[in-house]
C-alpha cells in the first residue's frame, strides 16, 4: 500500500487577482465562437444605448423644470412633450438594461458549463496520489464555489462594472459641459475616495473570506465521509463523535462569517459617508449658483438627479466589488488546481498498443514512494497469455503496488513493464488501460442500474454481449429472479448488493472489457468460503486464454495457478507452483501452514 499524507486543498498562495482576471478572459471571448462574440458585442452596445439613455433623462427633467418655471402659459404644449419624453426614455433605459442581460445570459452559462467540464476533465486526468492526497468533500465544494464565482464575475463585470464606469464618464462629462470643472471635479474626488476606501476596506476582509472557505470545505467533507461511512459509525456507536467533528468546523466558521459580516459594517458605513459628503457638497455648490444666478432651478434638479443616478450604482459598486473580490479569491484555487499538471503524462510520441496480445513483463523493477521507503525492489516476472500469475504475500509486501505500477497509476522509479515487448511508458494511458481489466477486492459501483455497471465496462457493447458477459460471470439466474432484473437499482457504491453479488457484477464489466491483461486484485477475501467458491469458478472461466493476475491473500485459492510470486518486504523471495513452493519449505510454506492452522482453529473458537 503506498503511503499518503493528508492535504488541504486550500492554498496560502496562488494567482493574482489579475492573473486569474486574465485567465477568466477568454470565456467572456470565446475563442472559434463566432455566435457568442456576437452577443458579447450587441450586449455592450445595448449597454452604450443604455447609458446614453439614462444620461439623457435628467437633461429632459432639467428642461421641463425650467419651462415650467420660466413660462406657465407653456404648461400644456412644451412641458407635458419633455415629460413624455422624459418617460419614453426611461423605457428605452430599461429596455436596453434588460435585452442586454439576455444577449449576454447564453455567454455566461457557457462560461459556467465550459470551466466545470474543464476542471472535471483536469481531475480525471490527475494521478492517483492526486485524489490521495485530496479530499473528495473539499474538491467538489471547490468546484461548486468556483462555478457560482464564474457566473457571479462575468456577470459583475459585464452587466455591472462596465455600465457603471460608462455612466461616471459620462456624468462627469456632462456636468463639466454644463456647469463647470469644478462640479466634475468634486464628482470625481468624491467617486475616488468611496472606491479606494471599498478596495481597502475589502482587501483587509478577504482573508476572513479565506477562513471561511477552507471552513466550509472541512466541513463540507467531514459531513460528506460520516454520510458515505454511515455503516461504520453505527457499528462503532460513534454518531456524538461524528456530529462533534462537523460542530467544531463549523464552529471556525461561523466566527469567520461573524467577523465578515462585522468589518462588512464597518466597510458600509464609511462608503455612506464619502456618498453623503460628495453629494452634499455638490448639492451645496448648485444651491449657491442657483441663488447668484448662474445655475436655472432645473440646472439645481439636473445635478441632483445626476447625483443620485451616479451615487446609487456606485453604492451597488461597493457590494460589486465585494462579490468580485470573494469570487477571484473562490477562483483563484480552481486555476490553482488547473495549473497542476499530472504526475503520470503520455509521451508526446506515446502510441496505442496494436493488436495486444497481453504478454505482462516486469523487468528489474524498482518502485520508492520517497527516499525512506522502498515499496518494491528489483522485481522481474513474466506473465504469458493463457497463463495464471498469482501473487502472495504479507500485508505491505507490495501486492498491490504491483497492480497499480501496471496500470500505470504510478510509474516506476527504475527498470520496465512490459505489454508484448513495448515499455508501457511509451504507450497511451488509454491503450494501455483498454488492455487490462481488474476485478478489485471490494467492487464500487455507481450509484444507477446493473445493466449500467456492467455496460461500463465497455460502452459500445450490444446487449447481446452484455447478456454473454453476465451468463459467464454466473449472474444471470440471479438478475432473472429480480423484479425489475437488469434495471434494479445496486444503491450508493453499490451497497444494495452482497458482497458476491458486487463481485459478479464486476467480473462481468471486466469481461464485457475484452482484455488481454486480467488482474484479480485479492477479489474473494471479504466473501464467505461458499460465495468464494462460486466467484473463483467464474473468475477460472473468464481467465482462460487470457494473462491472468491474480493477487491472492487466501492460498487455498490459487493452489492451481501456474506460477506462484512470493513478495517480502517488496522483494521477490519465492516463485514456483504451489507443490514446488511447498517442498523449498521458505516464506510461502509458513504461509501456508498458518492459514492451515486458523482454518482449524476457527470452528472451535468461542465467541460467547
Amino acid at each position: 500500500m503506498v503511503p499518503h499524507h493528508s492535504r488541504s486543498i486550500e492554498t496560502s498562495s496562488g494567482p493574482t487577482d489579475f492573473t486569474v482576471i486574465a485567465k477568466l478572459l477568454p470565456y467572456l471571448w470565446p475563442t472559434g465562437q463566432t455566435a457568442l462574440r456576437a452577443r458579447v458585442v450587441i450586449a455592450l452596445t445595448f449597454v452604450l444605448f443604455a447609458k446614453i439613455a439614462t444620461v439623457t433623462v435628467p437633461l429632459l427633467y432639467k428642461e421641463a423644470v425650467d419651462r415650467l418655471s420660466n413660462d406657465i402659459t407653456t404648461l400644456i404644449l412644451v412641458p407635458v412633450g419633455l415629460i413624455l419624453a422624459y418617460g419614453g426614455v426611461r423605457i428605452i433605459q430599461v429596455a436596453f438594461t434588460q435585452f442586454q442581460d439576455a444577449v449576454v445570459s447564453r455567454v455566461i452559462e457557457r462560461a459556467v458549463r465550459q470551466l466545470q467540464v474543464k476542471v472535471f476533465d483536469h481531475l480525471q486526468a490527475q494521478s492517483l496520489q492526486f485524489h490521495l492526497d485530496r479530499q473528495t468533500g473539499a474538491l467538489s465544494r471547490m468546484i461548486e464555489r468556483g462555478a457560482r464565482a464564474i457566473d457571479m464575475l462575468l456577470t459583475m463585470v459585464v452587466l455591472r462594472t462596465m455600465p457603471a464606469m460608462i455612466e461616471f464618464l459620462f456624468v462627469c462629462g456632462i456636468l463639466w459641459s454644463l456647469f463647470g470643472w469644478t462640479y466634475a471635479l468634486v464628482t470625481f474626488i468624491s467617486t475616488a475616495a468611496y472606491v479606494i476606501y471599498t478596495l481597502s476596506v475589502t482587501n483587509w476582509r478577504v482573508k476572513f473570506r479565506r477562513k471561511m472557505n477552507m471552513s466550509d470545505g472541512d466541513a463540507h467533507t467531514k459531513l460528506i465521509d460520516a454520510l458515505i461511512n454511515y455503516e461504520t459509525v453505527k457499528y462503532f456507536g460513534n454518531e456524538g463523535r461524528e456530529v462533534a467533528r462537523l460542530d467544531r468546523s463549523l464552529q471556525s466558521y461561523e466566527d469567520a462569517a461573524v467577523r465578515s459580516k462585522s468589518s462588512l459594517a464597518l466597510l458600509n458605513t464609511g462608503q455612506g459617508v464619502i456618498i453623503t459628503l460628495g453629494a452634499s457638497a455638490v448639492m451645496l455648490m448648485a444651491a449657491f449658483d442657483v441663488k447668484a444666478g448662474a445655475m436655472t432651478l432645473g440646472g439645481f434638479v439636473a445635478v441632483n438627479t445626476y447625483m443620485l443616478q451616479l451615487f446609487i450604482p456606485l453604492s451597488f459598486l461597493g457590494m460589486l466589488y465585494r462579490e468580485v473580490k470573494q469570487s477571484l479569491i473562490d477562483l483563484e484555487q480552481v486555476f490553482s488546481l488547473l495549473g497542476k499538471t499530472p504526475d503520470v503524462m503520455d509521451n508526446p510520441d506515446a502510441k496505442p498498443l496494436d493488436q495486444p496480445k497481453g504478454q505482462v513483463t516486469f523487468d528489474h523493477v524498482k518502485f520508492t514512494y520517497d527516499k525512506e521507503r522502498t515499496i518494491l525492489n528489483d522485481v522481474s516476472f513474466t506473465v504469458k497469455p493463457g497463463e495464471r500469475v498469482a501473487i502472495v504475500g504479507s500485508t505491505g509486501s507490495g501486492k498491490s503496488t504491483i497492480v497499480r505500477l501496471l496500470f500505470r497509476f504510478f510509474d516506476v522509479t527504475d527498470g520496465q513493464i512490459r505489454i508484448d515487448d513495448q515499455d508501457i511508458r511509451t504507450l497511451t494511458q488509454h491503450a494501455l488501460r483498454r488492455a487490462i481489466a481488474v476485478v478489485p477486492q471490494d467492487t464500487v459501483l455507481f450509484n444507477d442500474t446493473i445493466f449500467y455497471n456492467i455496460a461500463y465496462g465497455r460502452l459500445d457493447a450490444s446487449r447481446p454481449e452484455i447478456l454473454d458477459a453476465i451468463d459467464q460471470a454466473h449472474l444471470t439466474e440471479f438478475v432473472n429472479k429480480l423484479p425489475k432484473g437488469l434495471d434494479t437499482s445496486v444503491g450508493e457504491r453499490g451497497l444494495k448488493l452482497s458482497g458476491g453479488e458486487k463481485q459478479r457484477v464486476g467480473i462481468a464489466r471486466a469481461i464485457l472489457k475484452q482484455p488481454k491483461v486480467m488482474v484479480f486484485d485479492e477479489a474473494t477475501s471479504s466473501l464467505d468460503m461458499v460465495t468464494e467458491k462460486s466467484i473463483l469458478t467464474a473468475m477460472k472461466e473468464v481467465s482462460r486464454g487470457r494473462a491472468t493476475i491474480v493477487i491472492a491473500h487466501r492460498l487455498s485459492t490459487i493452489t492451481d495457478a501456474d506460477k506462484i510470486l512470493v513478495l517480502d518486504n517488496g522483494v521477490l523471495a519465492e516463485q514456483g507452483t504451489h507443490i514446488q513452493l511447498l517442498e523449498k519449505d521458505g516464506l510461502y510454506k509458513r504461509l501456508w501452514e498458518a492459514q492451515k492452522r486458523e482454518a482449524q482453529e476457527a470452528p472451535s473458537l468461542d465467541f460467547a
